[in-house]
């Protein structure tokens, strides 16, 4: 089981802050969790599909698709921030 959390915008598009997801076969890397999540449709579809640009963390480190993920990790998805 890993815990996904949703920051800022993406948590008021979702209407959900963070849940409790079940790996299943083939969630191995970011990238395929992303797939996974795009497949609920509607505003997922929208926020994971590719339209818009968002960062993300595994166990609180800035990530890109490629990483691995296993169970108990926290995986969190934001989007880009600036500074200034």
């Amino acid at each position: 089981m890993i815990k996904i959390l949703y920051f800022a915008r993406l948590r008021e598009e979702l209407g959900c802050g963070s849940e409790m997801l079940e790996l299943g076969p083939g969630d191995d890397s970011l990238g395929a969790l992303i797939s996974r999540l795009s497949q609920r449709g509607g505003a997922w579809d929208e926020t994971f599909g590719g339209g818009q640009v968002l960062m993300s963390a595994v166990n609180q480190e800035v990530a890109g698709r490629e990483a691995p993920i296993r169970d108990g990790d926290e995986i969190a998805f934001f989007p880009p921030v600036t500074g200034g």
